[in-house]
């Protein structure tokens, strides 16, 4: 509850009236200051009162990608079947609040608001709840309480189509490696058999020893395996719309294995990575993606724990001496420097580019991976 700037003037109008009233004997300041006071308390008691709201709030849809639309729709009620609500109100849209008409709201009634989202950055927009403020009819305070749950809107970057797809890796006896554009079959592990499971897949050494049918479980060991590592330190983008583009190129590369039903891998350099059976659970790591502090340690486990046959490292920091050090743990090392400068290193393809369409083009250049 706060006093708004008559309110303030009131009080203070009252203060001195009492004051000078009761100091000099003055009967009708001190009748006038009275009355001052009544109408804050009279006000203060109004404004308090709770109405009786309803708040339903949908998004649709609540994933887009950068530049697409999407709309809030909120049904505010009055749940009282007596008293009519006299209210202002506004939702909250990410940093902005956006005003909601709902003055004279009946008893039992019920008003409808839509508002667009804004999408032209990427990220997650944080909806809710809505904040009513409730002012008594003198305009001397005001109290505002929220309402209703929150809601999220994850903005995706960009993506830009890429042709080109890295081919498999699979290792000859003869110790050669061939690139091969379809898997082979090779034994991974053992679990327990389920309805369903062809019966010469059973492994009946082992499913006599535990005493349960086990059966053998195979993996494709030859098909490419994108590993697509996003630098997302501060310091390595000294133009934040660099970053923009380099979550475009992460975007633009993860749709472009899943459409290609492609085996990828999506770490952050600040630690965090993406999983799951759907591209959405990698795009939602790439909305929420913002600049951290850290030391590279990522770098190290891919290092220790090879995810994938091509390695994808996009950047803005033009010095790739760290990230050079992965040549011998990957076949094939692709390095995305956004900006100015255009590095050089040997067994490793760097593409200069300054944004994410440039990056798609460059990627689709390629004549051998």
């Amino acid at each position: 509850m706060r006093l708004t700037a008559r309110g303030a003037g009131l009080c203070a109008a009252a203060v001195v009236l009492l004051a000078v009233g009761l100091a000099f004997g003055y009967r009708h300041l001190v009748v006038l200051g009275t009355a001052c006071v009544a109408s804050l308390l009279f006000a203060a008691g109004y404004v308090w009162w709770r109405p009786r709201l309803t708040v339903a709030r949908g998004v649709e849809p609540d994933r887009v990608m950068r530049g697409e639309s999407s709309t809030v729709t909120l049904t505010v009620g009055n749940a009282s079947r007596l008293r009519g609500a006299t209210l202002v109100a506004h939702d909250r849209c990410g940093a902005a609040s956006v005003p909601v008409p709902l003055l004279r709201l009946k008893a039992g009634g019920e008003t409808t608001a839509q508002y667009p989202v804004p999408t032209d950055r990427r990220g997650v927009v944080a909806i809710g709840p809505l904040r009513v403020v409730r002012r008594d009819p003198l305009g001397l305070m005001a109290l505002a309480r929220g309402y209703g749950g929150t809601a999220q809107v994850w903005v995706y970057p960009r993506v830009h189509r890429l042709t080109a797809v890295p081919t498999g890796i699979t290792r000859s006896l003869d110790g050669r490696d061939d690139r091969v554009p379809h898997g082979t079959i090779t034994f991974d592990t053992l679990r327990e058999y389920v309805v369903g499971d062809e019966l010469r897949r059973v492994h009946w050494r082992t499913s006599a020893r535990v005493g349960e049918l086990m059966v053998r479980e195979q993996l494709d060991t030859s098909l490419p395996r994108l590993a697509v590592l996003l630098d997302d330190r501060r310091r390595s983008y000294p133009d934040p719309e660099r970053f923009e583009a380099a979550c475009e190129a992460a975007a633009s590369l993860v749709m472009a294995a899943f459409r290609d039903e492609l085996p990828i891998a999506l770490r952050l350099l600040s630690g965090r990575a993406a999983a799951g059976p759907s591209a959405r659970d990698f795009l939602d790591v790439l909305a929420e993606a913002d600049f951290a502090e850290m030391s590279g340690k990522s770098i190290e486990e891919l290092r220790t724990q090879r995810v994938g046959d091509t390695l994808v490292y996009l950047t803005g920091d033009p010095d790739l001496t760290q990230v050079s050090t992965l040549r011998t743990a990957y076949p094939t090392l692709v390095a995305g420097v956004f900006g100015d400068a255009r590095p050089a290193l040997e067994r490793i393809v760097v593409l200069a580019v300054r944004d994410g369409e440039e990056f798609a083009a460059a990627w689709d250049g390629v004549q051998r991976w």
